[in-house]
This record gives structure tokens, sequence and C-alpha cells, in this order.
């Protein structure tokens, strides 16, 4: 019985089931049909939509070139402008440059001006001193003169006493010396007198002593070197001859010391200044006679003379 009642079941089912179908396949081919109906104005509503699409896409593309090509105006305007703004600016920096060179061509102009009138001026100094100079030294070297003369008298006085001294103490060799030096005295001042010239020329050198500096020519040069040379020589004949004598060492007790102008001309330089640099030699040379040795000089044959580096210390001249 429940066997029956299950087969009718299913009859039932692929019954329905058939009729189903059957109904449904005339609305599926009905819908069909509608759809291609539908489908041209659809397209065409899709065209129009792509084609405003389009048209909008080609709005903005434009738009927005348009847009690039102002900026790009405006950068190159910009571009121009400072381009112009710098160019000002060099220009002004050249003008200022040149303006500054200006006043420096200017400013060196009036500085070698000056300068020149100044080395004008000096020169006039110099020339107007060099005059006054040349005109005075006829009257300074009469003074010079007059000055040794009267000290002559002096000193000639002074030989006669050292001699007596020199008698009384039995200095055979020291009175001997000074007796040779007063005879050399002698002759070089007839030397002098009858060879007597004067030749003029501005002072180009300058020396120092004491602390202080002076000034003189060639000549003067000369004169003051030849008395450091001089007094050397005489300073080892006194030195020798005190050592012979057994006596004490002393330079100054020397007359030689105390006349110092053997050599002197009265030309160019003053006797007081002569006198020193010659003493300055005596004393270098009494102790290398004294002492038998020979540290300030060198002896030749029994001619005495100073060495270089010795003579470049004593008298130390540079010419300007």
């Amino acid at each position: 019985m429940i066997q029956k009642i299950r087969n009718t079941s299913l009859i039932l089912v692929v019954i329905l089931l058939t009729t189903g179908l059957v109904a449904a396949l005339p609305q599926e081919a009905s819908g069909l049909a509608g759809s291609q109906e539908q489908n041209p104005k659809q397209e065409q509503r899709q065209q129009k939509k792509d084609e405003k699409k389009r048209q909008n896409e080609a709005k903005e593309q434009q738009k927005q070139a348009g847009q690039q090509q102002w900026q790009q105006r405006q950068v190159d305007q910009q571009q121009q402008r400072q381009a112009q703004q710098q160019q000002r600016v060099a220009q002004q920096q050249q003008q200022r440059q040149a303006q500054q060179q200006q006043q420096q061509q200017r400013v060196a102009q009036q500085q070698q001006q000056r300068v020149a009138q100044q080395q004008q001026q000096q020169q006039r100094v110099t020339q107007q001193r060099q005059l006054e100079q040349e005109r005075q030294q006829p009257r300074i070297q009469q003074q010079r003169l007059n000055q040794y003369s009267q000290e002559r008298r002096q000193l000639d006085r002074l030989a006669q006493q050292r001699e007596t001294r020199l008698q009384q103490q039995r200095r055979q060799a020291h009175l001997r010396f000074q007796q040779q030096y007063l005879e050399r005295l002698r002759q070089d001042q007839i030397n002098l007198q009858n060879a007597r010239s004067y030749e003029y020329s501005a002072p180009n050198y300058r020396y120092s002593r004491s602390g202080r500096y002076y000034q003189t020519n060639q000549y003067g040069v000369d004169m003051l070197r030849q008395a450091v040379s001089y007094g050397y020589e005489e300073g080892v004949r006194a030195g020798q001859a005190d050592r012979e004598d057994r006596a004490r060492f002393s330079y100054r007790d020397s007359y030689a010391y105390q006349d110092a102008s053997y050599g002197y001309n009265g030309y160019h330089v003053d006797l007081n200044e002569y006198r020193y640099y010659f003493r300055e030699g005596f004393n270098r040379g009494y102790q290398d006679g004294y002492y038998g040795r020979f540290q300030y000089g060198r002896n030749t044959n029994g001619a005495f003379s100073l060495l270089g580096n010795i003579l470049q210390q004593v008298f130390n001249v540079q010419s300007y």
C-alpha cells in the first residue's frame, strides 16, 4: 500500500516539473525578443555618453594645456625679469667698480704727485744744504786748522815734559819711540802743507759712535780708517818699547796716545773725531806690542797692520 503511494507521488512530481518547463519556454523567448528590441537604443545612449565623455576629456586636456602654457609664460616672464634684474645689478656693479678704479687712479695719481713734490722739495733742500755746506767749508776748515795749530803748541810743550820724565825714569826705549813719533809727525805736517788741497763732496756715509750717528763722505771715511790703522801701528811700537823698558802696562801714559794727531790733515773730519779712532787703534796695537802676540793685527817684516775684521768692528761705516 505504501509502495503504491510512493510511486504515485513520483509520477505527480515528474508531471509538475514537465508542465513548469513547458510554461517557462514561451516566457524566455518573449524576454529575448524584448531585449533585442531595447539594445539599439541603449547603444545610442551609451555612444552619446562616451562621446560626451570624450568631449569632456578633450576640454579638460585643453584646459590643462592652457594652464600649462599660462604657467610656462609666467615662468618665462619671471626668468626674464630675473635676468633683467641680474643684468641691471651687474651693470651697477661694473659702474661702481669703474668708479672705484677711477677713484683709485685719481688717489694714486695724487699720491704720486705728492711724492714727486716731496722728492723735488727734498732735492731742493739737499741742494741748498750742499751749497750752504760748500760755502761754509772754507770757514770750517780754517777753524779746524786754527784749533789744530793752537793745540799743536800745547802738545809740543807736553812732548818736552814727557821727554824729561822718560829720561828721569831711564825708559830709553820709550824715549826713542817718542822721538821717532815726533819726527814722523813733523815730516807728516810738512808733507800735508806742501800738498794741501780740498775737494768737497756731499755726505754719503754714516757711522755710529757712543750711541750717536755721524755723517761723512768718502774722504772722511778714508781719513778715519787711516786714523785706526796709524793708531794701531804706533800702539805696537809703544807697547814694544814699554816691554823693553820693563815698564808697567799703561798705553794712556804714552805721548803718542795723548797727541793722536799723526796723519790728520784738517779736512773732512774734526780733530777730536780723528783722535777717537786713532786711540782705538793705538789701544789694540799697544796690547799686541806689549804682550808680544798679535791678536788684533799682523807683523809683516816689521810692518804692522790691523786685521780687516777688527777695523770693521772699530769703525763700522755704511753707505746710503
